[in-house]
């Protein structure tokens, strides 16, 4: 029995393959309405990516099979859903962050920084959490955790031998100075140097014990030190994602899922409107997680963590080896240069495409009238293609040119497409191609509609109240689910929700996006907790409690952002008129 079950646990996947649609059957056969159609594709993929019996990219596959079959849309109909225009501005936005990664540039920026804020033990959770969220707004969370990790784990060691030799320095000079003392009386005679004998037998002992004290208190600080700086990193690379749009997937879903069911809402989410939003809110976040994390790994005594401008020998030791990681990188390169000027360059575009205050350069120069000809996604694809065309070094004279293997070998560009073979996930285009496909289905099918209205009773709850249930529920359900999952399948029934009770879509919909990204609780919720768990250092309860306040911290910070310069920036206390065209069915 117990090799049968072993058995069928190894084989699981396949099971549910054949099990979870052949269950979920009955709903259209029976029912046989366009609605109960698009709920068994719902269905079917909202199991198939939680389970993750397959792969989520493929999964995300399924619209182009199931909706033609059913007759919710045409085959041309639903493949057009996995290429939009924010898929190019995903794409373009990795290029930059893969080519940031190439050449090394984020090391260099993460350890300039660190090397500014200094060793204590909170400046030291203040200066990864920053610079891990800093980051993770432009490339990859789990790119960052990745490189963040052994670094902080390589200065708790150092801090940690630095304590152990000047201990072992302390008790040392401590049993030379009874052995000074032992001589000194035994020149003054037998009786002394009997009476001194106990003495030394007493003081070795004392020694014995004040070093075994020592060592546990030493490993039980340095143990907590590095739990709480592995948590801060994974915990600081989920927030920082929160405040640009590109800086992870459930953004973007959002700003396409907005753009699809409600065409004509006039770009009221682009990179500077999300900014001026989700990065105040994003410090608010990150300011309450390095205060919990403190209290829980470090204690209340911040005087004493942050040190009050003292250091020490100790302190000076572990700050080498940070500065000995930066020296390794040498002066910043050509190539490093170009990358930087590029990347400060697409951020200021984005800035100032649509500022909102003010007409852009883009309204300027090549919007005409109510058409938008260049949205964010143009500026990133134009900054990804300079960094094919410029080269990595300087381009020298012929007389100067070196030569490899007898021929002369130009430099290669700032970004090669070998590079961006092995760096870019391009799976997460397929996921975002098939909540557009899935979201445009359930519009199409009535589905939306139909959900939308059967919460109309949510209307006598006040709406502050009903963002902070739904905002609770996203980050519960995204605990156990990808991010990319619950927004997909979440935000269109929040759509129609809205519609349905008049009240702002982005009041519902813009909150529980970032309530996606705060998977704090598990392991598995998302990669950077997995890589910080994969350490060794942590226990799935560790996480647990610290991550169970902080995603009560998120959920109260973000509807605190919501009702104060969110309702101001984007009028969400009024119904707006461009919500008023949609959710008409086929």
């Amino acid at each position: 029995m117990a090799e049968f079950r072993e058995w069928l646990w190894a084989h699981r996947n396949y099971f549910l393959i054949v099990l979870i649609p052949l269950l979920a059957l009955p709903l259209p056969l029976v029912i046989n309405t366009s609605e109960a159609k698009g709920g068994y594709a719902i269905i079917l993929m909202a199991l198939y990516w939680c389970t993750e019996c397959m792969p989520l990219a493929a999964t995300a596959l399924l619209p182009i099979v199931l909706f033609p079959m059913m007759g919710i849309m045409t085959s041309t109909e639903v493949c057009m859903q996995y290429l939009k225009d924010i898929n190019m501005l995903f794409v373009g936005g990795l290029l930059v962050a893969v080519a940031v990664e190439s050449c090394n540039l984020h090391k260099r920026i993460a350890l300039r920084v660190l090397l500014l804020v200094g060793v204590r033990p909170a400046l030291l959770l203040i200066g990864f959490m920053s610079v891990t969220a800093f980051l993770s707004m432009w490339i990859s969370n789990t790119a960052t955790t990745s490189m963040m990790l052994p670094i902080a784990h390589a200065v708790v060691k150092q801090l940690s031998d630095t304590e152990e030799q000047a201990d072992a320095r302390e008790l040392g000079q401590a049993g030379r100075d009874n052995q000074a003392l032992e001589l000194s009386e035994f020149r003054e005679g037998k009786q002394a140097k009997a009476a001194q004998g106990k003495v030394e037998t007493r003081s070795v002992e004392d020694g014995e014990n004040e070093a075994e004290r020592r060592r546990k208190a030493r490993e039980e600080k340095y143990k907590s030190l590095s739990k709480g700086l592995s948590l801060c990193v994974c915990y600081s690379a989920s927030i920082g994602g929160t405040a640009t749009l590109t800086g992870t997937t459930p953004n973007l879903i959002l700003k396409g899922q907005l753009d699809l069911m409600f065409p004509g809402n006039k770009d009221v989410i682009n990179f500077a409107s999300w900014f001026a939003f989700a990065f105040p809110n994003m410090l608010m976040m990150l300011v309450c997680a390095w205060l919990w994390l403190q209290c829980m790994y470090l204690g209340f005594n911040l005087r004493k963590s942050l040190g009050c401008g003292l250091q020490n020998a100790r302190d000076h030791e572990a700050y080498q080896v940070m500065r000995n990681e930066y020296r390794k990188l040498g002066a910043m390169t050509y190539a490093e240069a170009n990358v930087l000027a590029l990347f400060s360059l697409l951020v200021a575009l984005w800035f100032t495409r649509e500022p909102g205050f003010m007409p852009g350069w883009a309204s300027l120069l090549f919007n005409k009238g109510n058409q938008t000809y260049v949205t964010d996604s143009t500026v990133a694809i134009l900054v990804a293609l300079l960094l094919f065309a410029l080269p990595s070094q300087i381009i020298r004279s012929p007389l100067e040119s070196r030569k490899e293997g007898g021929k002369v070998k130009a430099p290669p560009g700032l970004l090669t497409w070998q590079v961006v073979h092995e760096r870019m996930p391009w799976n997460i285009i397929l996921l975002l191609g098939g909540g557009f496909a899935l979201a445009h289905g359930s519009e199409k099918s009535n589905l939306s509609q139909w959900l939308g209205n059967s919460l109309i009773p949510l209307q006598n709850i006040p709406p502050f109240g009903i963002s902070v249930l739904l905002c609770l529920l996203v980050a519960t359900f995204t605990e156990c689910s990808s991010n990319v999952a619950t927004t997909t399948l979440f935000l269109p029934i929040l759509a129609s929700m809205a519609i349905a009770i008049k009240i702002h879509p982005l009041y519902v919909m813009l909150p529980c996006t970032i309530s996606a990204s705060l998977a704090f609780m598990l392991p598995v919720a998302t990669a950077p907790n997995a890589i910080a768990f994969s350490y060794g250092n942590l226990k799935v309860i560790d996480m647990a409690k610290a991550g169970f306040m902080l995603n009560i911290i998120g959920v109260f910070t973000i509807n605190l952002a919501l009702n104060t310069w969110g309702a101001a920036m984007f009028g969400l206390n009024e119904f707006p008129s461009w919500a008023n065209i949609t959710m008409t069915g086929p």
